[in-house]
């Protein structure tokens, strides 16, 4: 397993609701990633078709052509839209971290999708609690989803958004020894100098306290947005005074909470990149490691409740989260 290696943030703008456009989009920046020697790369938030901006801007009714459009283009965990993805991966020999909204017959799941260097699908999650109104759109998943796994690359785990905002959920993946965590974020362009809960400098202030607690690596991808964006979204000047362009801000963070790379103009598309080295872990977590012997058991524990959770029980099921889309052979190794 390599200690030394190079990450890559993605901060960029999706083609809104158009899941074919942002494939072909995601599979050149995979491309650029392998051009500059990046073993990992990472996408935002609902990269595939873009953040719902819509659900922000104005009365449920209001929503309704654009909530078809986004189920349209939503992939399943097995389409051709994932595919496609995971062959890039697998040609480029890229580990790659996507997310995306994520189709599942008539319910939408704010997803990640790690995918290896051959193209297998090493993990896959969804977000456990959709935040304020991303609950009209998406469902919830549950503690199986707090997951992080053994890679090449050392363990690897992700969240979405505000997902670290719920300290027992950053806890419980402290306590899998994380070394390489993603943070996969939207634009901050909504609501800009309105609510300072929704902007840059707070949320990359927990995406960096995040390296510093877990004593690991971040990848904080982000999403910006256009001109294009907005009147993608925007149909009167109200709603237009609510979206802001610009406002990305991907960015690295070593485990003492430094910044690595160099970041890129809120308006610019691009790579963040840094070489990490998984040897200052140790040094990090000498000071404090927070699951280790910097804990207290005797005053405080988690109970973190692992096991899916389903509709329907079958009996003798498998304990595992299951996605039968990825069970076939030629899927752990797509051919180009």
């Amino acid at each position: 397993m390599p200690t030394v290696y190079r990450v890559a943030a993605v901060q960029a703008e999706p083609v809104w609701l158009d899941a074919d456009a942002t494939v072909e989009k995601t599979i050149g920046l995979i491309e650029e990633a392998a051009a500059q020697d990046v073993a990992l790369v990472a996408f935002p938030e609902t990269w595939i078709p873009g953040y719902p901006l819509f659900l922000w801007l104005g009365p449920v009714a209001g929503q309704m052509p654009y909530i078809a459009r986004y189920h349209a283009n939503s992939p399943a965990v097995g389409s051709e839209h994932i595919t496609a993805i995971r062959q890039a991966a697998r040609r480029t020999g890229v580990t790659v971290a996507l997310g995306y909204s994520e189709k599942d017959h008539g319910s939408l799941y704010m997803a990640q999708t790690l995918i290896g260097p051959d193209g297998s699908v090493i993990l896959h999650r969804r977000k456990l609690k959709p935040t304020h109104v991303e609950r009209s759109l998406f469902g919830e998943s549950d503690g199986s989803h707090l997951k992080v796994v053994d890679t090449p690359l050392g363990r690897l785990g992700a969240l979405n958004c505000w997902e670290h905002l719920q300290p027992l959920n950053k806890y419980a993946m402290y306590a899998q020894h994380e070394q390489v965590h993603i943070a996969a974020w939207p634009a901050f362009g909504l609501y800009k100098g309105i609510a300072y809960a929704l902007g840059a400098d707070a949320n990359m202030a927990v995406t960096q306290t995040y390296a510093l607690e877990g004593g690991c690596y971040v990848i904080a991808p982000t999403q910006l947005i256009s001109e294009r964006g907005i009147d993608t979204f925007a149909t009167t000047d109200e709603q237009r005074a609510l979206l802001a362009t610009g406002a990305g801000s991907a960015r690295i963070y070593g485990p003492d909470g430094s910044l690595l790379g160099k970041p890129l103009d809120e308006h610019a598309e691009g790579l963040i990149v840094a070489d990490i080295d998984l040897t200052l872990i140790d040094l990090a977590k000498n000071a404090a490691d927070p699951v280790g012997h910097y804990a207290r058991t005797d005053a405080t524990r988690l109970l973190h409740d692992n096991r899916p959770k389903t509709p329907v029980v079958h009996p003798g099921a498998t304990t595992e989260p299951h996605f039968p889309e990825l069970d076939d052979p030629d899927a752990e190794a797509p051919t180009d």
